[in-house]
């Protein structure tokens, strides 16, 4: 619920507790408009740097609690890796062992694909690709690895190295809707012998204390069986990933020293207290404070948060996102906050289904100074929280947007991908001129005004129980909808936010349905299924507004040379068909429609036209740029006095991806036991 995900081609050994090792004498890291986001490319992936605009203009203060969120951020590290998948942290240190004391013939092609094998794995915290969810198979043999385990002197067997050349644990995370989600997903959340109908018998009988405010059971614990009785393992200090938790607690303490305020110290204080207890109740009365501590010039999101890699919903994988307001652009973008009512009571929504008081949706653009686990190195580019709906709508909710990660995105170099697949110059133009600024808004309307808009009716359960596997998907097709159906409107020219509302409208619309019915075509293989729930919501709004309007001819499927576009003949009707859409997505929400939201999803956001992605497959092969991107991050060194004082953090750009993943295995390996 919380993420935005950047959509394709627009616009996701030792225990040393000290900081991680970084020579002081390297080049510091400078805001400079030549900057090179370029760091390296490997399968299908792109990995870039970003910058920290406006660092040098914190208080020592203020980078010491940037500083200190970002070690606590990176502690609990491997508990993403071990969440994933129960072999992750065996296979990786095995073939971290490898690549760092092999010492052979590294001008093969096998140890080439070793080392991109290696790559990939670190990209995607594990051995599930971070976005399909397949598992990701070697180019190499099993009799060439066990060559280089047994050079190296490394100990990997069993499982976990035979499943890295079998059929087992194929997908992370298993939607298909006639299965067992839980038992034929991989990610760790359950024990091999859980099945889902147990799983979803142990969360019914859960009743919380007030019924107005339901607990997040679940969001932090792995069910698993004991005696044949599902129990619940609970995350925390003494419990289940405890060697973690018990170094990141240390470096909140120190944050909550340097706290910018009390409201700030008092909610982090509250997060200490929920990783030492792991009482749910305790998470909830950290999330009212955190919602209410807008004030200061950092802020932070750290914990068990988003649920999409849960098949049912429920277990939240740990994430941690360090950021630094920008002030001008937090300007500038507050006044859709300030209007969030406006928008509200001028949707397409049924009168029921509106939010009579839109209360505390704050919004701001930062600038990320450092990521972890699941936000890293693939991360998000905006995000809106806390995600319980009571807390949304009682006290409000944090809406920001990541400015210099998207702007690290747009300055990465152009795919050339917009001309082939663009229908006509007339559109190529619209999204070169408008593109960037649509999506940069698109992304603020879906976060402030989306995921805020709307009301549950009267009695209706929380959406991971009404509307189970197919939650995630249809809360982020709902929140770009949202979007969508305001970008075309002259409210945004009236606020000041653009400069002709109907062309910027045009250029979202445009890529919008170009990305969702054919170039997100790209990271599919042939014959999959769409199982990501981002990519799925991209689909399933394109898909059906593509049906509803084809009487009216309102997008045109146009085949010319052989090649296939779609051309939008009228924006006014899409916009109504967008509303359309809206307005049914939110009332099966609100009433918690299961039956509405699995044909919805299943007849438009799954199953991929072959011919369509055979041709788009074959059209993109000529272009060398990857289809996903992510980040190295930023390291901040202290320099320390005679004391052991900081008296200066200085930003230094990592050398290579393997060197930082390779600083992050030895300086955060709080896990090395398998769970």
């Amino acid at each position: 619920m919380g993420l935005a995900i950047m959509a394709p081609f627009l616009y996701s050994c030792n225990n040393d507790k000290s900081e991680p090792k970084a020579d002081p004498a390297e080049t510091e890291t400078k805001v400079v408009a030549d900057f090179d986001h370029n760091v390296e490319q490997f399968a299908d992936i792109k990995i870039l740097r970003y910058q920290i605009p406006g660092w040098d203009n914190l208080t020592l203060k203020e980078q010491k609690l940037v500083y200190y969120l970002g070690q606590a951020g990176l502690a609990g590290r491997d508990i993403s890796w071990d969440q994933n998948y129960r072999h992750n942290l065996t296979i990786r240190k095995a073939l971290e062992n490898v690549y760092s004391n092999y010492s052979g013939d590294k001008t093969t092609a096998d140890w080439t694909s070793f080392e991109t094998y290696l790559k990939r794995i670190w990209f995607s915290n594990g051995v599930h690709h971070h976005y399909s969810n397949d598992k990701m198979k070697p180019e190499f043999s099993k009799d060439y690895l066990v060559g280089l385990l047994s050079e190296t002197n490394t100990k990997l067997e069993g499982d976990a190295l035979e499943v890295l050349f079998n059929d087992k644990d194929s997908k992370k995370v298993n939607q298909d809707k006639n299965v067992d989600n839980v038992l034929l997903s991989a990610v760790n959340f359950y024990g091999p012998d859980v099945t889902m109908a147990e799983v979803e018998a142990f969360y019914k009988s859960k009743k919380s204390p007030d019924a107005k405010k339901p607990l997040s059971f679940g969001l932090n614990s792995k069910l698993v069986k004991e005696n044949g009785k599902v129990v619940a393992k609970t995350y925390k200090s003494g419990g289940l990933y405890g060697a973690a938790i018990d170094n990141i607690i240390p470096w909140l303490e120190k944050a909550q020293g340097v706290a910018e305020n009390k409201a700030q110290g008092d909610a982090i204080a509250l997060l200490i207290q929920y990783y030492k207890t792991g009482d749910l109740q305790t998470w909830d009365d950290y999330n009212v404070a955190w919602t209410a501590a807008t004030e200061g010039n950092i802020d932070y999101i750290n914990s068990f948060i988003e649920v999409y890699n849960d098949p049912l919903g429920y277990t939240g994988s740990y994430e941690a996102i360090v950021q630094i307001k920008d002030f001008d652009m937090s300007e500038k973008m507050a006044v859709l906050s300030e209007n969030a009512q406006w928008f509200e009571d001028n949707s397409p929504l049924m009168e029921d289904h509106k939010k009579k008081n839109v209360v505390g949706v704050s919004y701001k653009v930062v600038n990320v100074a450092a990521e972890a686990g699941d936000a890293s190195p693939s991360t998000p580019i905006g995000v809106n929280l806390p995600n319980a709906n009571w807390i949304r709508a009682e006290v409000g909710s944090k809406s920001v947007s990541l400015g210099n990660i998207i702007n690290a995105y747009n300055n990465a170099g152009s795919t050339g991908r917009l001309k082939e697949f663009a229908h006509d110059e007339e559109e190529i133009k619209l999204e070169e001129k408008y593109g960037q600024v649509a999506d940069k808004l698109h992304t603020a309307l879906h976060e402030v005004v989306g995921h805020a808009s709307g009301q549950l009716n009267p009695g209706v359960g929380e959406t991971k129980e009404t509307l189970k596997n197919y939650a995630s998907t249809l809360e982020e097709g709902r929140a770009d909808l949202v979007g969508l159906y305001y970008l075309y409107n002259p409210k945004l020219q009236e606020l000041g936010l653009v400069d002709d509302w109907k062309s910027l409208g045009m250029a979202a619309y445009d890529g919008y349905i170009r990305n969702g019915l054919m170039t997100q075509l790209i990271r599919l293989n042939i014959g999959d299924n769409v199982e990501e729930a981002h990519m799925r919501n991209r689909q399933w709004v394109s898909a059906w507004v593509f049906e509803k309007g084809k009487d009216a001819k309102v997008i045109e499927k146009v085949s010319r040379d052989g090649k296939t576009y779609f051309n939008i003949t009228d924006y006014d009707k899409l916009h109504d068909l967008f509303g359309q859409l809206l307005r049914e997505t939110q009332r099966i929400k609100s009433e918690g429609d299961f039956a509405a939201v699995q044909a919805l999803v299943e007849d438009y956001g799954v199953k991929v036209d072959q011919d369509i992605h055979a041709e788009v497959l074959e059209r993109n092969a000529q272009f060398k740029s990857a289809a996903y991107s992510g980040f190295v991050n930023p390291v901040l060194v202290p320099e320390m006095d005679d004391n052991g004082e900081i008296t200066k953090i200085n930003v230094v750009q990592p050398e290579s991806f393997p060197k930082q993943m390779l600083e992050y295995s030895a300086n955060f390996n709080f896990l090395p036991e398998v769970n």
